[in-house]
């Protein structure tokens, strides 16, 4: 496999968290710290409007986006004072609009908040989570924190959730990384100081933190299907394309590709633009089948460079 970056998208955007394209082909992408989403097209980034109540800390702030595939509708994960929370906001000849809070009481703090945000195949939304830096939320079924959820548009239970539960999986650190392959659903994970893990995501299944970190075969929890050091990855953003998983990594600054099908890992990992780019935030697949990568240079993490942080157009040879 070849991977080369044909172009920078845009630049100067600051702290790019979530990024979704809309049905014309261009994108919207959410500013963390700022809380503002931007629509890019032709080269430049214009503001489209602002999600109400974000409140930015070291990890929070505005974070995943996804569009509605059958309305006019962004969602949007974001931060506020007390919890993490997904709102609804109307987009209509240019504008977003009439935010309506969906979902609330997702825990937050200011490490391990989640903020994924992927519309499934069946139409519902699947969300990633973290702890909010409290270890016993992601083994708690009561609690929404360290969970993959599936919901409806509404914000309630999707049909055929085990125990009608918001929550499909429990024992994850901190997913921020979510993407399909036909039904498949593979999730990035956040290890603590030794494993990073990707993991194949079957409802009903815990995935065993805080009693697991990486590849552990303990009874009853699940093992990742690639796992990689700390140092090597830290990984955030994910998205499928040529039977790969291309994993965006922070601290590892390099954008990994994983061979897998049918919820298994088929090859070694691979690993491209080390060091190149700095911190790599987000991985989307483009509508012309290009990935487009966002840095995370100026997210008070990394060092910044000319022109950051910028989204990246990526080629699959």
């Amino acid at each position: 496999m070849k991977l080369t970056v044909a172009s920078t998208v845009v630049s100067g955007v600051q702290v790019p968290w979530g990024l979704a394209f809309l049905p014309d082909k261009s994108a919207l992408v959410a500013e963390r710290d700022s809380g503002k989403v931007k629509r890019v097209v032709d080269g430049k980034a214009t503001e489209v409007g602002t999600v109400e109540g974000v409140d930015a800390s070291s990890e929070g702030g505005l974070l995943g986006l996804a569009v509605d595939p059958k309305a006019a509708y962004v969602y949007a994960y974001f931060s506020t004072s007390s919890d993490n929370r997904i709102a609804r906001l109307s987009y209509q000849d240019g504008r977003l609009s009439g935010q309506t809070t969906i979902l609330e009481g997702i825990p937050q703090a200011a490490i391990h908040n989640g903020g994924r945000l992927r519309f499934g195949p069946d139409g519902f939304l699947y969300v990633g989570t973290g702890d909010g830096g409290d270890r016993p939320n992601s083994q708690n079924d009561d609690s929404l924190g360290g969970k993959v959820l599936r919901i409806t548009t509404e914000g309630k239970a999707a049909p055929g959730n085990p125990g009608n539960r918001l929550w499909i999986t429990k024992g994850h650190r901190n997913v921020q990384g979510l993407a399909f392959d036909g039904s498949q659903l593979y999730a990035a994970e956040f290890g603590q100081n030794t494993w990073d893990e990707l993991n194949a995501i079957t409802p009903g299944s815990n995935y065993g933190w805080p009693a697991a970190e990486g590849i552990e075969g303990l009874d009853g929890m699940v093992d990742p299907i690639a796992q990689w050091k700390t140092s090597e990855a830290s990984p955030s953003g994910v998205a499928f394309a040529k039977g790969h998983i291309f994993m965006a990594s922070l601290r590892g600054e390099r954008l990994w590709a994983i061979p897998v099908a049918g919820g298994k890992r088929v090859g070694e990992p691979q690993a491209f633009f080390e060091g190149e780019y700095g911190r790599l935030r987000t991985v989307e697949v483009a509508p012309d089948g290009s990935l487009w990568v966002t840095t995370s240079n100026t997210d008070g993490r990394g060092e910044s460079r000319e022109g950051d942080d910028r989204i990246l157009r990526v080629t699959i040879g």
